[in-house]
């Protein structure tokens, strides 16, 4: 069996398909993960194969090809089949021994030597560090895993298409190509957020390598999906998968899985703090790992999906938890807020004398956190929301305005009593409380529109 990374371009064109492209669409992607026979066209094993793929990606189980399937189906993943029992493939393929040796083949020009060999080794520790399994480099003659870079037909009779498309693909334990792994040449390759993250790849790949198949939670590293995140790589379900085929690490080596991701387009989805960031969308989430907000999504108008990193990743010195933030443009600041302190951002670095206490911008000391905060450019007023109360505080004059704190419920009717973020653009005021969004207008200072909280994230 193999493993093939590659990317359904995403176009406008096929965004707005007509029916029978979409159905065309779908055939081929139910054939590739799911066993649709070829030719086979009658509605009710199609509509269950439609079902078998909503269950495993966690949509609404409808059966029909509305929107949200569609999408899922245009997203850049990986080419294995999507069901099997425990995250390992069906016949439990595994290596019969913990010693597997590995070769790099040859280099990607992409990048330096060293860092093609960095991003290999981390990969391949990414999985020692939680089983008894060891790798060794041989520079000659065959390896259990043999690396290699090529383009097109590349000598396994499984051509890669150039760029866009297939990225790489492995194969699962087995003497002969089993554990090889190899990657497509004329994509381009990173060790950073652009492109395609080698390291991130190559773990993934590896995962296969070792006898792993897909996982359906979307934190894990062997989900279908590529995405890229920042940090250690392996989810609580990416262990439970190997420690099933080889066991735990016998040396006793305490590694923290990543905690469970948050899934983006759930439709209970609540979130804890939005801010802009330099034409970014910054949205934070709170994953209940031990009441911490662990997460944030970046939102580009360069990334067609929005991109999940661990705060501690980008941020080592802020807190955990998140409760709310802001940016105002004016100063090139963020602000975030966590309980009674404060810390500012100059674009991703940490500014000096930070953190301080909220009570220094004027609010009473009975206030221990702020529960949302925007910044308004045409008034250069910041509004800090915190129970059912909030302040405005002038950033010119430097204090907070008189005659406040003032009712939420009664200055912002349509949106409640209560607020968890909210951010402003083009002059309306965007409140999220728990799985919900109200489009504020300022002008008309009434409620405009209702939207699921998973809107911010395209969802």
């Amino acid at each position: 069996m193999e493993v093939t990374w590659f990317i359904l371009l995403m176009t406008a064109a096929l965004l707005h398909a007509k029916p029978l492209d979409n159905q065309l669409l779908a055939e081929r992607y139910l054939r590739r993960y799911y066993n649709l026979p070829i030719g086979l066209h009658g509605a009710d094993n199609f509509r269950s194969k439609i079902r078998e793929m909503q269950s495993f990606f966690r949509l609404e189980v409808t059966g029909n090809l509305d929107t949200d399937t569609l999408e899922v189906m245009q997203k850049a993943r990986c080419g294995v089949p999507d069901v099997a029992e425990y995250n390992v493939f069906p016949r439990t393929l595994k290596w019969d021994k913990t010693d597997v040796t590995f070769r790099i083949v040859n280099f990607t020009p992409d990048l330096p030597k060293s860092a093609v060999e960095q991003a290999i080794r981390r990969a391949l520790k990414a999985w020692s560090d939680v089983t008894p399994l060891k790798f060794k480099r041989i520079h000659e003659g065959t390896a259990d895993i043999m690396i290699s870079f090529g383009s097109r037909e590349h000598g396994d009779f499984n051509p890669f298409d150039g760029p866009g498309q297939l990225l790489a693909h492995a194969y699962p334990p087995g003497p002969g190509i089993g554990g090889d792994t190899h990657f497509d040449e004329e994509e381009t390759w990173t060790d950073n957020a652009h492109e395609y993250n080698l390291y991130r790849v190559a773990a993934h790949e590896f995962g296969h390598a070792l006898g792993l198949s897909h996982s359906n939670d979307e934190g894990a590293l062997m989900f279908p999906i590529y995405t890229y995140a920042e940090g250690f790589p392996l989810s609580e379900d990416d262990v439970k998968g190997i420690q099933f085929l080889y066991g735990p690490n016998p040396d006793g080596r305490k590694v923290k899985p990543k905690p469970p991701a948050p899934n983006k387009c759930d439709p209970k989805l609540e979130i804890d703090a939005v801010t802009d960031l330099r034409g970014e969308t910054l949205v934070f989430k709170d994953t209940y790992w031990h009441g911490e907000t662990m997460f944030f999504w970046r939102l580009h108008p360069n990334f067609g999906e929005p991109q999940l990193s661990l705060i501690k990743s980008v941020w080592p010195s802020l807190p955990k938890k998140v409760d709310s933030a802001f940016e105002n443009p004016h100063r090139d600041r963020v602000y975030i807020f966590s309980g009674i302190r404060m810390w500012a951002l100059n674009a991703y670095d940490l500014e000096e004398g930070y953190p301080k206490y909220i009570h220094k911008l004027g609010l009473p000391k009975s206030v221990r956190k702020v529960d949302a905060a925007v910044y308004i450019p045409d008034t250069r007023k910041t509004l800090l929301f915190t129970d059912e109360e909030y302040w405005s505080y002038d950033d010119e004059a430097e204090k907070m305005d008189a005659g406040f704190p003032k009712s939420i419920e009664e200055d912002f009717p349509g949106i409640g009593e209560e607020v968890d973020a909210v951010t402003y653009k083009n002059g309306y005021l965007y409140f999220f409380h728990e799985n919900t969004q109200f489009e504020y207008s300022l002008f008309s200072r009434k409620v405009v529109r209702i939207m699921r909280t998973t809107a911010i994230l395209n969802c």
